[in-house]
Order: structure tokens, then sequence, then C-alpha cells
């Protein structure tokens, strides 16, 4: 296929791509909006957006793109061929970083995308064999679970190991461009002349580092840490490396010592230096009950995961921002359209039924269970039907072993549903309506499992409440049945762990 009608089929699947995310969004905020009106009263006018980068420039548009895919391609072959191309002024816009500050993304026009997508495929199709088996970003071979796999199942071998943690500041920023150009041709790897220009000309106007937001920084991001990889692999190092996060291990004091003169001269020749915030340094990770002698944790964060000797959980902040996102929904639907008078919720609980109970417990099993219900889990788990498709949160964290922290968010599940409905009794009561002795406020805690469960709702009982126990089930059997790939969320490289 020649260069012109490849980039025209990237051109269109990027376009694509992006009216799918706006149709999404568009029928999304319709829906809401809808149920909004049903629930409460003088509901804010629905306003679509769109992106403002649609505003600069119609080859940010998609719909636009889409048009003339055809007529672009052609017009980008020729520039390629000549040597003259170079991707238009992206836009940038500043995103929250998670532990506060801000990350810069380039957003490029979409025909720059598509090109840069089309050269990151052909860059690691024949490149990707050279990487090293512990770096886990930005490759079709590899993902963030292969990494939690591999990180616990050997420090499961033995009840004390050393760990080093390491993370920098501003990677995709920072690199040094004379130590990037360094590697095309220093460790094996086959980049074309065509594809260097085209490598180049993404980063030219820059004095240092690479864009994020595009990908082809993906591969030259793994590019630049090759020789750290291998300087871990040469000193017999284990480690796990995930674009800029890395986590080094070893049972023995001395070489993991090594590791931070590595990391060191590492950070000096390629530019990036270390942010030592958030870089743990050296820790002994320790078996529950075991003495230790330097300062130690029982557990570690990486990707999502707090990876102990014994056991994965999902790490601390992860669970708080499911516990937030369940207790919204709850709260949207429970609470806000009868918190304030004069009353402006439109439908008030009668004849032992709530419909508002009923969304909140649709929705909170929606975003726990991805669409799969209570019966195909039960019947999965039992043989009855072979293959489910897991789309929740939960499968977000396909490797947990952790029953203990299944269980607490389980009764915290129960608790916080009882509380809301005791506290919309209340707020009910407030308004003049007593439901303090009908379904659902009059169901004691303990019951609330089995009576919700009994309720049917045009026969189905709708009004089963979700159970991390369950899903973390389904995706065990999942993952002995079919692998890490058929369980783990399709958008699981997408996701903020």
């Amino acid at each position: 296929m020649n260069l012109e009608k490849q980039l025209e089929e990237y051109i269109l699947s990027e376009a694509k791509k992006l009216i799918k995310r706006h149709h999404d969004y568009h029928n999304h905020l319709h829906t809401e909006h809808e149920r909004t009106k049903k629930r409460i009263k003088e509901v804010p006018n629905k306003i679509v957006k769109t992106p403002d980068e649609w505003k600069l420039d119609k080859k940010n548009n998609p719909f636009y793109v889409r048009s003339h895919a055809k007529s672009i391609a052609k017009s980008i072959a020729i520039k390629i061929a000549a040597g003259t191309y170079a991707p238009y002024e992206p836009s940038k816009k500043l995103i929250p970083k998670p532990g506060g500050g801000t990350r810069e993304v380039t957003i490029y026009q979409i025909p720059d995308a598509a090109v840069s997508r089309l050269f990151y495929i052909r860059l690691l199709a024949k490149n990707k064999h050279r990487f090293s088996s512990f770096s886990y970003a930005y490759r079709n071979d590899r993902n963030v679970h292969f990494a939690i796999q591999d990180i616990a199942v050997d420090i499961s071998q033995d009840a004390r190991m050393f760990i080093a943690e390491f993370d920098f500041s501003d990677f995709f920023g920072s690199i040094n461009h004379e130590y990037l150009f360094k590697q095309f041709n220093a460790n094996g790897f086959f980049i074309s002349d065509e594809e260097e220009k085209i490598i180049r000309a993404f980063i030219k106007t820059r004095e240092r580092g690479i864009p994020q937001g595009t990908s082809i920084s993906l591969f030259l991001a793994n590019l630049v840490c090759w020789k750290l990889d291998k300087s871990f692999e040469k000193a017999g190092l284990k480690f796990a490396r995930y674009a800029d996060d890395t986590v080094v291990w070893s049972p023995d004091y001395a070489a993991i010592c090594k590791s931070f003169t590595l990391i060191d001269f590492f950070s000096r020749e390629a530019g990036v230096s270390i942010n030592a915030k958030k870089s743990d340094g050296i820790s002994l990770l320790a078996r529950e009950g075991l003495p230790t002698e330097i300062t130690s944790k029982r557990e570690f964060n990486f990707l999502g995961y707090a990876v102990a000797v014994s056991k994965v959980s999902i790490k601390e902040k992860s669970e708080k921002r499911i516990k937030k996102q369940i207790s919204y929904l709850l709260y949207k639907n429970l609470i806000q359209p009868i918190r304030k008078k004069p009353l402006k919720g439109l439908v008030i609980p009668a004849n032992n039924r709530d419909t508002a109970l009923l969304s909140a417990m649709m929705q909170v099993r929606r975003y726990l269970y991805g669409g799969l219900s209570h019966r195909e889990m039960v019947d999965y788990l039992r043989g009855r039907q072979r293959q489910l498709y897991f789309k929740g949160v939960m499968s977000f964290y396909p490797l947990i072993n952790d029953e203990d922290q299944l269980k607490r968010l389980d009764g915290w599940l129960l608790s916080v549903i009882h509380r809301c409905v005791q506290k919309r009794s209340a707020l009910l009561l407030s308004h003049g309506f007593d439901r303090r002795h009908s379904f659902p406020f009059s169901v004691p805690r303990e019951k609330i499992v089995k009576q919700y469960r009994s309720k049917r709702i045009f026969g189905k009982p709708l009004l089963e409440i979700p159970s991390f126990m369950l899903i973390y089930k389904s995706l065990q059997h999942g993952l002995k049945e079919s692998g890490i790939e058929r369980v783990m969320n399709p958008h699981a490289a997408n996701y903020d762990y």
C-alpha cells in the first residue's frame, strides 16, 4: 500500500475516533439532561460544547477532515516525499495533575496526529524486539497489567526484598535532543531517513523535550530509556518501567544501591532530573510481621495498584476515587433533588417504590460491572456462560487478590447506601412526606442485601446491590480461562491510575 493510501486510512481513522467521542459525549449529555428533568425542577439548559481547538483551524474539526481526507492525504504524501513536511503548530492545554501542578499536552491537527500515529506504528513494528522485556509502556505486546503480574510474582518469592522507586520531573519535556538523536544509530534500532525526518519535524520547534500528546513521542520515550533499561539488566537488577515510572528490586542491598548510581548517570546524560519529592528511594519490603532493621514498608504503589509481598491491592488513592464516584452517584439520585426548600424533586417515593433508588443502584452497578448483571456473573462462575466482557471500573484492576480489601469495600458500600437512604427519609420527612415505615426506608442495614435482592421490578431484581467480591471472583475466573488481555478493560492504557 502506498504512502498516500496509508495516510488516508489513518486520517479517516483519527477523524472517526474523534467523531465517535463527540457523539458519545453528546449522547451522554442528552441522556443525563433528560434524567435530570424527570428528577428536579428548574433544570439548566443543555449546552453542547465543542473543543476549543475546533475554532482555531478547520483541520482540527473531525467532520471537516473526514470529508476531505483524500485530498489532505495527497498533499501530505507529496510533502513527505519532497522532504518538506512539517506539522502545523499544535494547540496546547494544561492538564491538572492528581498530585498538584499541571502537565502541558500538545494537540496536533488531525492530519498531523494521523502522520504521527502511522510512523509510530511503523517504528514500533520493526523495533519492539529491541526494547527490554521489563519496559511495559506504549507497546502492543506489553501493558500495565503485565508489569504488575511480573512484579507481584517475583516479589512473592522472598519474604523480604529491597526496592527502589524513581520518578522523573517533566520527563517528556526535558529530554536532551543531542542524547535522543545519538540513540537513533547506537543500539540496533531501524529508523529510515524518512522516519528520522518526520521525527525531527515534530520536535524542531523545541529546544529540548518531546511533545506529550502525540503518538510518535511514545516510541521516542522508550528509545530514550533503552540504555537505562540495559544498564539495569547488566547489573542483575529486576525492574519494571512504565514510561518514566520505575521500580527496581533485589534481595541484595548492595545491588539495589547501584540502581541509584545507574539512574543518576542516566538522568545527567539524558537531561531528565529525578523528582525527589515523588521518588521514595530505597525501602525494605517485608512480609507482614517480620522485623526490619531499616526504613521499611508493607507495600508500594505502582500504576494504580498497591503491591505487597503477599498480596496485590487497589492503591489507596484509587480506592478513594472509586468511593468518591459511588458516593456522588448516590448523592445525585437520592439526596440532591430533595436537599433544599422549596422542594425541587419531582418524584416522591410511594407504595413501597422509589425510582430514585432504582436509578442509583443501576448507575452504581454500571460503574462497577460495566453493564454486567449479577446473574451473568454467577452463570459465568458456574460454567453456564462461556465469555464475559468486562468494562466497569474494576476491570482496570484485574490482578488484585486482596480479599480483605474487597470485603471492606462491600461493607462500606452497604453502609453508604443505608446512610443515604436514611438521610433521604429524613429529608422527605422535613418536606412533609413520612416514608419511614415503607420500603426501602424501613429496611435495617443487616437486611439490605436480602430484601433489595428479593424486591422485583418488572419481574427482575433491579435493586440488587453490586458486590466488589463478585466482580473480583469473575475477573479471577476470566484470568484463568482467557488471560489478562481478555478480561482487562479495553481502554486500560488511557486510564488515569
